[in-house]
């Protein structure tokens, strides 16, 4: 596979920009080798700038459950596009979009658009602390929320990718305020709501934990959370950038029946384009300025391409039998690489749930973080280079999930089980 345009472009890159990346996995450093720089995109396949064509469970890291391109989605941001990009005032598809959030998510009565993810696990971090009048949060060891600081500390996702326990720049005051425990350890968190209780603004989590690779929350454990909250009188805030619109057309939360008082989300609602909202009971977000004296802004917040993006989608997803499919094709996927690492005789944990998938080169349970950890890292870099070698673009990392689109077919998955076939072999040979 040629990889030498990839490789001229990554080293001019990085003369203009920090790592040669923007956001700091895609630079391949827990895999190895040349990032690939892509140049299209159509259905479930990308080609990067050698031309090689890969199958791709990436999606933008989880945007694109449509998959790339969408006539659909094209066209809705075209005809938005022509009336002009940016206004800074508000339009109508922002109130169809929030409305088409609150018709689906029982939890949310009031919607904020924003741009990222970051922006809205930040926004409801700060408006928790207002409506409690309290500093301290709790988090789980290995879900990442966003780059925020306090957020940093115990995150999954990219920060354990490059084996960074937090960030510098994160003054210690900051990081004090962050009580962290083990996901999954409901017993953690109740020693943590006896000794800090009346200082707990909130607990952030993430419902079905996608930043650590795919682990799901045991029986009990969000329910015992919510228990914990409503006793001591702190919010519980649902980070759905991951799970929203793609574990189920209501979220994680719909999956596992738990009311938060916040939810945030990002990726499937500005399908492809950025953004992301946080919303709540009335109540609660009823406190934002200007209504409220919670302050938060933003220049592009409902952005009418990302809006006009994110209805397109919503509307396709709302297609009977929608979720049934994913959940097919990512169970197939899951189980197909199992079976493809028992044959090699390589230990192997999956996971699947509507869109998302995940695997562990780990005999498994995987818990949480720690779990987690303990999968060796040796073996997915075999099994990453040599499936996309043979053409199968997976995340770059092992505490990344995966993510299936609608544009993903029966050919594509066999190719890919087939792919896996061999790919296992290299892993079972690597130390």
């Amino acid at each position: 596979m040629k990889t030498e345009k990839s490789r001229r472009l990554f080293e001019r890159a990085r003369r203009s920009i920090p790592g040669g990346v923007n956001s700091p996995v895609r630079a391949f450093g827990s895999v190895g080798g040349v990032p690939r720089f892509l140049e299209r995109g159509a259905g479930c396949r990308v080609w990067d700038a050698d031309g090689n064509e890969y199958i791709d469970y990436v999606g933008s890291w989880g945007p694109l459950i449509l998959g790339h391109a969408d006539a659909g989605v094209l066209q809705a941001v075209g005809d938005a596009m022509a009336r002009g990009t940016s206004f800074g005032a508000p339009t109508e598809l922002e109130i169809r979009l929030a409305e088409a959030i609150c018709a689906t998510l029982p939890a949310v009565e009031r919607v904020r658009m924003v741009s990222t993810g970051t922006e809205a696990t930040m926004s409801a971090l700060r408006l928790a602390r207002a409506a409690t009048g309290r500093s301290r949060i709790l988090k789980f060891e290995g879900c990442y929320h966003g780059h925020a600081d306090g957020l940093l500390v115990g995150a999954g996702s990219g920060v354990a990718t490059l084996g960074i326990p937090g960030s510098p720049g994160v003054p210690a005051g900051f990081a004090e305020l962050t009580i962290q425990t083990p996901y999954n350890d409901l017993a953690a968190a109740s020693q943590a709501f006896e000794r800090w209780g009346a200082e707990i603004a909130c607990v952030i989590v993430e419902p079905l934990a996608g930043n650590m690779g795919l682990v799901f929350p045991e029986p009990g454990f969000l329910e015992g959370l919510r228990e914990l909250c409503d006793g001591a009188g702190a919010l519980l805030i649902f980070d759905e950038v991951i799970s929203g619109f793609r574990v189920a057309w209501n979220g994680a939360q719909g999956r596992y029946g738990i009311a938060p008082d916040l939810t945030c989300l990002g990726k499937v609602v500005g399908g492809g384009l950025p953004a992301a909202a946080y919303g709540g009971r009335a109540r609660l977000m009823d406190q934002l300025a200007p209504d409220g004296p919670v302050y938060q802004a933003g220049t592009l917040s409902g952005n009418p391409l990302a809006m006009a993006a994110g209805l397109e989608t919503l509307h396709r997803l709302a297609e009977p039998g929608t979720y049934e499919r994913l959940d097919a094709m990512s169970r197939r996927l899951a189980e197909g690489l199992g079976r493809a690492a028992a044959d090699a005789g390589v230990e192997l944990t999956t996971a699947s749930a509507g869109g998302l998938f995940g695997f562990f080169f780990h005999p498994g349970p995987v818990r949480n973080f720690e779990d987690a950890k303990k999968a060796l890292a040796t073996r997915f870099r075999a099994f990453f280079t040599s499936m996309l070698e043979r053409g199968i673009y997976l995340a770059p990392s092992p505490f990344e999930s995966g993510f299936v689109s609608l544009a993903h077919g029966e050919r594509e998955i066999e190719a890919t089980l087939e792919a896996a076939r061999y790919a296992m072999r290299d892993a079972a040979t690597a130390n």
